[in-house]
């Protein structure tokens, strides 16, 4: 099964055709493929959010969903607000990937800055990392690393 490949010019005259194919909501079976990068930049796709990705970030997921949940959905100062006095290990991680964010989303796409808002934030399991130690009578046993792909997308509010 190949992929079709598009031009430009195809992309061009079909975008609403695409744009309603990509957007329709399927079952995972029937689902079509996904847009490579290049017609993602043609139609347009992306263009309206700033996201930001740290992969391999050393602290569970589990933890950083608890400050995850606090600032979705936020205004983008209220998050800064939020981050800045939440005692937790992955809020100066999410602080840094949120200032990354607004900067794709001001510098990249000319979204306006006050009118941002963290429209969706989770975190994925990434590698566990594994440490063989010694225990009594010559026995070993492995200790979990636990990393996280943090992601936060952050669009204009209409």
């Amino acid at each position: 099964m190949e992929k079709k490949v598009m031009s430009k010019e195809y992309l061009l005259e079909n975008r609403e055709e695409l744009l309603a194919r990509y957007n329709r909501t399927e079952r995972k079976s029937q689902k079509s493929a996904l847009l490579t990068k290049k017609e993602r930049k043609v139609l347009g796709i992306g263009k309206d959010e700033g996201r930001a990705i740290a992969k391999n970030v050393r602290v569970a997921p589990r933890k950083v969903n608890v400050v995850v949940d606090l600032i979705k959905g936020k205004q983008i100062d209220e998050a800064y607000a939020i981050l800045r006095y939440t005692p937790k290990a992955a809020s100066p991680v999410l602080e840094k990937l949120l200032k990354s964010a607004e900067a794709n989303a001001v510098n990249n796409n000319d979204l306006t800055r006050d009118a941002l808002y963290v429209a969706d934030c989770y975190a994925n399991q990434g590698p566990v990392l594994k440490r063989i130690i010694p225990r009594a009578r010559g026995s070993a046993s492995k200790i979990h690393k636990r990393t996280s792909h943090i992601t936060v997308v952050l669009k204009e509010r209409n």
